[in-house]
């Protein structure tokens, strides 16, 4: 068979066809389309695969702990957010399954020679960058629910010693990790074997909280009306907190109102970012047509990968992350962790609070009493900004008394504020889980869904991180340059040790980095997709070419004002100035590297 030509001279359906499974599979789908849309679907059903593999790095850490968290925080208020950021996705990631499999060329260099090398290169190093960082949660989360979860009387907090326990937790969570990603790596059956692993994990997960969903709905404990009704777009909760939050923030002094407002309103847009950014990341734009192009897809197959975007990856990121906000919002959302108000037990015992939420819950009425310390003595203003540590031992030893005694003679209405706001570990979010299964089960079965999920993303991270390094290097994407690849994601077992929050909170502020550097993927596809010399006739004409195009701008404005904001919000000028400087250096290369150069 002679491969097609596009019209830039590269050959568009390479020697990939040759393979005889491929060329079965092939005749497979024309067989079926002839023979209508039942068996199509039948034999797009067959063949599917690469989108659960966006499903497993989609549903990992960073998805199941900003779902818990938007629940928590604003309710069922966001339902709308997470599908419309995933039906963004799947345009722009349709529109990168179009360009690959028309082509049947690794996209970096179709990026570099007819766009920008400072859009492929960027967008090569971001996904590495992104597959490292959030490398961080996912291995935090694993170690967590192995030793709040599934293992608590071997390695928990309570039987070893903090640091012990999270080396031992963490090898083991590596170990499982690096074993699933070598099978992948093996290629050939091992493939096959690891795509069945992701797809029964996705489904274990997915199955677990639309059974929490269903219990609290026969015993009436949810509110469809209000669910439904968070399908309905509020941007006000970008600057306010919930109403359900509002009356207990009314009861703080008025002039400590301003401290609960801004830390929740900042949570929640941490927490809104997170959630659109771990929908469709940078990463997932770069695992998506090496998938593809490693199972030998080639033009014939781009009706199997939209439809297998939207099985694979929308419908199980829909259903899980629905019911996990509806869960943890029925749990969570303006309610107070128990045990820091007086509550009493059936008994008239007094509940202690989890052990795990005391540091939370200090640190949060500390940082309360140093906003009202500062506003009276220049010296708390001082640690507010530089810590205790700018000042002498026998200062640092007064000052912290002060504010100790502070804390003690807060109101009510403050405690009560700390103790709904407390960041939950995995422990306590298992809760979440315990109407469908009692809490002793809930336990190990939100362990499992946990160490799932994260060792699904984990696992996913090391994949793409060695197809980024094979590429990085010009190597085919197999052998040593992928091991070693994926062996640098390694770097996320230092995750447990690095932070003081909730094990599952890190993937927030992880996600928010992560939708700084999503637009440059997008840009760089929109673009692509607007290529004749690289497309050459598969490029979209007339009325197709203008849906494209639109469709793909709203995703890369939706990307962008998250990017913009994500930076503004944590370097505010700088940010702008890194965004503003990236754009230069992109328009400056373009024009001045020479014509044809595929840098």
């Amino acid at each position: 068979m002679t491969p097609e030509k596009n019209q830039s001279g590269n050959s568009s359906q390479q020697v990939m066809h040759m393979n005889p499974r491929i060329e079965k599979d092939r005749q497979l789908l024309l067989d079926s389309e002839k023979k209508g849309k039942g068996a199509t679907f039948l034999a797009y059903l067959r063949l599917s695969g690469p989108g659960w593999l966006q499903s497993g790095i989609t549903l990992g850490g960073g998805s199941l702990s900003s779902s818990l968290y938007l629940g928590v925080l604003v309710g069922f208020s966001f339902m709308w957010l997470q599908p419309l950021a995933m039906i963004l996705g799947i345009i722009m990631l349709s529109a990168i399954a179009y360009v690959t499999l028309s082509t049947g060329q690794r996209p970096l260099r179709g990026i570099n020679q007819h766009v920008s090398p400072v859009l492929g290169w960027g967008w090569l190093l971001a996904s590495m960058v992104a597959n490292l960082v959030w490398s961080l949660p996912q291995f935090a989360l694993g170690t967590a629910a192995l030793r709040q979860n599934l293992l608590p009387s071997l390695i928990g907090p309570s039987v070893m010693g903090e640091i012990p326990g999270k080396m031992i937790a963490g090898v083991i969570f590596l170990v499982i990790a690096l074993s699933a990603s070598f099978t992948y790596s093996a290629g050939g059956r091992g493939v096959k074997v690891f795509e069945i692993l992701i797809k029964t994990i996705v489904s274990i997960i997915v199955l677990s909280f639309v059974g929490v969903v269903i219990k609290l709905s026969l015993e009436g404990k949810i509110l469809w009306g209000e669910i439904l009704g968070g399908l309905i777009p509020d941007l006000s909760l970008f600057v306010k907190p919930t109403d359900k939050i509002m009356p207990h923030i009314q009861q703080v002094a008025e002039p400590f109102q301003a401290f609960w407002t801004n830390m929740i309103v900042g949570q929640q847009r941490d927490v809104m970012i997170s959630a659109a950014a771990t929908a469709v990341g940078i990463n997932m734009t770069f695992l998506l047509p090496y998938s593809m192009l490693r199972k030998g897809w080639d033009k014939y197959f781009r009706g199997l990968a939209i439809f297998d975007l939207s099985t694979g990856l929308f419908i199980p990121f829909i259903i899980a992350t629905g019911c996990v906000v509806i869960a943890s919002s029925s749990q969570f959302h303006a309610k107070t962790a128990v045990g820091f108000l007086g509550e009493k037990d059936e008994q008239g015992e007094l509940i202690k609070p989890a052990p795990n939420l005391l540091g939370p819950y200090n640190g949060l009425l500390s940082d309360r009493a140093l906003s009202e310390l500062a506003l009276s003595d220049e010296r708390f203003e001082k640690v507010k900004t530089s810590g205790f540590e700018v000042f002498t031992e026998e200062e640092q030893a007064e000052l912290k008394a002060i504010l100790k005694a502070k804390v003690e003679t807060l109101p009510l209405a403050d405690k009560r504020m700390a103790a709904m706001l407390v960041k939950r570990d995995a422990f306590n979010l298992a809760d979440t889980l315990a109407p469908l299964t009692g809490p002793v089960i809930a336990q190990y079965l939100f362990g499992l869904g946990v160490i799932g999920m994260a060792l699904s993303a984990a696992t996913m991270l090391m994949t793409i991180n060695g197809l980024c390094f094979a590429e990085l290097l010009g190597k085919p994407p197999r052998g040593w340059p992928q091991k070693i690849g994926s062996l640098m994601v390694c770097v996320g077992a230092l995750g447990p040790f690095f932070w003081k929050d909730a094990a599952p909170y890190l993937a927030v502020p992880t996600s928010v980095f992560a939708m700084v550097l999503l637009p440059i993927a997008y840009f760089a596809f929109f673009l692509l997709m607007n290529q004749k010399s690289f497309l050459g006739d598969n490029m979209p004409l007339g009325g197709k070419r203008i849906l494209w195009n639109v469709l793909m701008a709203l995703a890369a404005g939706a990307a962008s004002f998250g990017s913009i904001w994500s930076l503004w919000s944590k370097l505010q000028w700088w940010g702008i100035g890194l965004l503003v400087g990236f754009i230069v250096l992109c328009v400056v290369v373009h024009y001045l590297r020479p014509k044809g150069r595929t840098a």
